[in-house]
């Protein structure tokens, strides 16, 4: 119905985005549509391109991204049923899978296949700056110049990052010392009845 929809008109097109994302392969056989169209495209995400949609995103000769929009990556996943081979051979699917996904990241930011594995591996999730920094989109909606632009960082979030900076607040308690049992007879033969 899509390659219907976008072989009926011509000219250049623009593609907007809000979604949370859903098959992997219909996304990649959008991925492609996309790519082929003989006209421009525009991606535009006015909410959210997470998980498959962001694979769909990176079809763009152009992606703008709204300030209040967010991009996500993370791992693939899958249902699985039977024995241990049949977990093995789920394994090997999501990891080749997850690769597929990394060619259509890495054609579009330029980043090193480790650092795309990485955030994919904490599920990542990217403001419009952030995105834009990381290639993952060229603009962002609605700035009036360059110079504006860099008055807000980008940010990251990832689970992993958030956990470990938690963890980094609570100081570790201290370790108990363990008393020895003589010692504690000693202390009960103190008491009094």
């Amino acid at each position: 119905m899509f390659k219907s929809e976008l072989m009926n008109g011509g000219g250049d097109i623009t593609i907007w985005i809000n979604s949370p994302g859903g098959d992997v392969i219909a996304a990649s056989q959008i991925y492609n549509m996309l790519k082929e169209y003989p006209g421009n495209v525009t991606v535009k995400i006015d909410g959210l391109a997470a998980s498959a949609a962001s694979v769909i995103a990176m079809a763009g000769a152009k992606v703008m991204m709204s300030p209040v929009s967010m991009l996500m990556v993370h791992n693939p996943m899958t249902m699985a049923f039977g024995d241990a081979v049949e977990m093995e051979k789920a394994i090997a699917m999501l990891g080749e899978v997850k690769e597929s996904i990394i060619n259509a990241y890495e054609l579009k930011t330029g980043l090193s296949r480790t650092k795309l594995s990485h955030f994919m591996d904490t599920e990542s999730w990217f403001n419009a700056k952030k995105a834009v920094e990381l290639g993952f989109a060229d603009e962002v909606m609605f700035e009036k110049g360059k110079e504006e632009s860099h008055s807000i960082e980008g940010a990251v979030f990832s689970k992993m990052t958030v956990l470990n900076s938690l963890k980094e607040k609570f100081p570790e308690k201290e370790k108990e010392k363990k008393t020895a049992i003589g010692e504690l007879d000693k202390r009960l033969s103190l008491l009094k009845y």
